[in-house]
């Protein structure tokens, strides 16, 4: 346990962070899959919303440093493949 002050003030930023944190990767987490969702019932137009409301959600987290850059590009690139594949057929 703590013994001094700055100590049990780490121990209270620390848990405040990893709260948020989760928060924050659940939420990209949950985005991605209402696209794979919509994607895996066939809803052209409903992927593309989900997607076009995703996109911002994956680049803010991306750019506070919650997932890395190229993880976030990797997702958008392979969704939005899935779309358009779903659209050509």
């Amino acid at each position: 346990m703590a013994n001094t002050a700055q100590a049990r003030k780490r121990v209270r930023q620390a848990t405040e962070h990893r709260q948020r944190n989760m928060a924050q990767r659940s939420l990209v987490r949950t985005h991605i899959k209402k696209v794979q969702k919509a994607i895996a019932s066939n809803d052209l137009p409903g992927a593309q919303e989900a997607f076009k409301n995703a996109v911002p959600v994956i680049d803010r987290m991306a750019g506070k440093g919650q997932i890395h850059s190229n993880k976030a590009a990797r997702h958008k690139s392979r969704l939005n493949a899935q779309i358009k594949a779903m659209a050509q057929a």
